[in-house]
């Protein structure tokens, strides 16, 4: 029952209150926009924002679709659990935030009604030397998911081909992703490798940098990169086009290089649950 409890406030949490991190950022960009155009279309996200926590009422729309991110501790005594569990609370929020029915079969169109389905929500599972399991919800809208990408890039590409690859691809998506966006990349491994590294790398903080120095640096540089394209929020112009671009990577194959691109739109939302031995859940 706690654990059930504790997933439905998380995932309340998530649809209706975005991070400090990425509010700070958009109340620091549009101090910087040079663009009247932008800063007004900046100041409207910065109300909704304002409106959603006030009213308990979720950011957008568009709930997207319920990922999890899970560490799991091999001591933990609630791992059969944690499937069941979080199914019954995807299906109560989707009923009581409320969250939009997000879920269709593939063929038919037909919807779920309660945001499951086959495959749904996504549970995406890592195994820790702990007792404890963290859990990282990521609710992920259809117009950023829509402006993901896989590159199967030539190794002799390098590291100007990934530059090019990623500044080239947010570029071509122009507003369709809701911009600022975080940009994930994923680096190496296979594909399906590389673009799951991608979508983990959203879920780091803005301006906490990859902790090797080459690759913050790279971070750093497709920063300035993407917001020189002048794309800017909603893609009307301006300075700011993206917020963050959070690397994450893998050994690869000599003979491939992937490159997965998940784009995140403005409303970067997520939240955390921690499970601890004792039962006690701590929502962060």
């Amino acid at each position: 029952m706690r654990l059930r409890k504790g997933l439905l406030s998380a995932i309340r949490k998530a649809a209706t209150i975005l991070p400090r991190d990425v509010v700070t950022a958009l109340k620091e960009a549009i101090q910087k926009e040079d663009s009247k155009l932008a800063r007004g279309q900046l100041a409207t996200i910065l109300e909704n924002i304002k409106i959603a926590q006030t009213d308990s009422i979720p950011l957008c729309q568009d709930t997207g679709i319920q990922t999890f991110f899970v560490q799991a501790g091999v001591r933990s005594p609630y791992l059969g659990l944690l499937k069941p569990v979080i199914t019954q609370a995807v299906a109560e929020a989707t009923a009581t935030v409320p969250l939009r029915p997000n879920t269709v079969h593939p063929f038919t169109n037909k919807n779920s009604g309660d945001n499951l389905g086959q495959g749904m929500p996504v549970i995406d599972c890592e195994l820790t030397e702990s007792d404890k399991i963290i859990i990282t919800l990521l609710p992920k809208g259809g117009g950023s998911e829509n402006c993901c990408a896989l590159k199967m890039l030539t190794p002799s590409a390098g590291i100007s081909g990934i530059k090019q690859a990623i500044v080239d691809h947010v570029i071509a998506c122009k507003g369709a992703p809701c911009p600022p966006t975080i940009v994930g990349v994923g680096i190496g491994g296979g594909a399906d490798v590389a673009m799951k590294l991608a979508k983990r790398a959203i879920l780091r903080k803005i301006k906490i940098c990859h902790p090797e120095p080459t690759v913050a640096k790279l971070e750093e540089e497709l920063l300035k990169l993407i917001n020189k394209s002048g794309v800017g929020p909603m893609g009307l112009g301006g300075n700011t086009t993206s917020l963050a671009v959070h690397i994450e990577y893998a050994f690869r194959h000599p003979a491939s290089l992937p490159l997965g691109i998940v784009l995140q739109c403005w409303a970067n939302r997520r939240a955390q649950i921690q499970i601890n031995k004792d039962g006690s859940i701590k929502v962060g």
